[in-house]
């Protein structure tokens, strides 16, 4: 059966802390790119560099895994990030996590996986038996293929709350 249930879960990236990291043995986070990185107008809040700058000095690593078919617009985040990236993962198809994790060379439960949507990153994540990370999104603005789904979302993150997460 599919989990849609994180192991944790933020209403911001930047609440991502290297001591939550450490307390649960991570060494590496894959992060969803749309509205979790770079709202619709693909504009990145200036917390978030700092906040990946921070994660990187203290030896974790970070790795952008995005559904997008736009390679250059994935490109560019993590170019402005200076971390590696795969666009077209087919997120929650477990292929693209998979290839990240060999990259990375960690056992799966030393990756985290952080994202916005319960239904790809998290799913996703699940799948491969990693550490998934929900967080809210940045943008309520939301591209159509997404705009459907979260209203269930809601739902769920409200479930989540209720247990503690």
């Amino acid at each position: 059966m599919l989990s849609v249930y994180p192991k944790a879960y933020f209403d911001k990236i930047e609440k991502i802390t290297i001591e939550f990291i450490q307390k649960n043995h991570l060494k590496a986070l894959i992060l969803d790119m749309d509205n979790t990185l770079i709202n619709y107008k693909k504009e990145m809040p200036e917390n978030i560099e700092k906040w990946a700058k921070d994660l990187k000095g203290q030896g974790t690593k970070l790795y952008i895994l995005s559904n997008t078919n736009k390679k250059a617009k994935v490109k560019s985040i993590a170019e402005k990030l200076d971390i590696p990236y795969r666009s077209f993962a087919k997120k929650p198809l477990k292929s693209g996590f998979l290839k990240v994790q060999k990259e990375l060379g960690y056992k799966p439960e030393q990756i985290g996986v952080v994202g916005d949507q319960i239904f790809t990153d998290i799913v996703g994540g699940n799948r491969c038996n990693m550490f998934t990370i929900l967080i809210d999104a940045i943008d309520d603005k939301d591209f159509w293929y997404t705009l459907w789904k979260r209203p269930l979302e809601k739902m769920l993150k409200k479930k989540f709350r209720e247990k503690g997460l």
